[in-house]
C-alpha cells in the first residue's frame, strides 16, 4: 500500500470536468430571457432619460 497520492486522486477537478456536454434547451432559454429582460430595462432607461432631458429643456425655455 502506498501513501502517495495517485494522479487520479490528486486532481479531483480533472475527474469531474468531463468533456463539455451540449447545453440544455432550458439553459439557452434562461439566457435568452435574461438578455430580453436586460434589453427591456436598458431601453426603458434610455427612454426615461430622453423624456427627462426633453422635460428639462422645455422647462428652461
Amino acid at each position: 500500500m502506498s501513501l502517495t497520492a495517485s494522479a487520479a486522486s490528486a486532481s479531483p477537478v480533472a475527474a469531474v470536468s468531463a468533456p463539455d456536454a451540449p447545453r440544455r434547451v432550458r439553459h439557452q432559454a434562461r439566457d435568452a430571457v435574461a438578455v430580453m429582460v436586460f434589453s427591456a430595462c436598458a431601453s426603458s432607461g434610455v427612454a426615461v432619460a430622453f423624456l427627462l432631458l426633453s422635460h428639462l429643456s422645455r422647462a428652461g425655455r
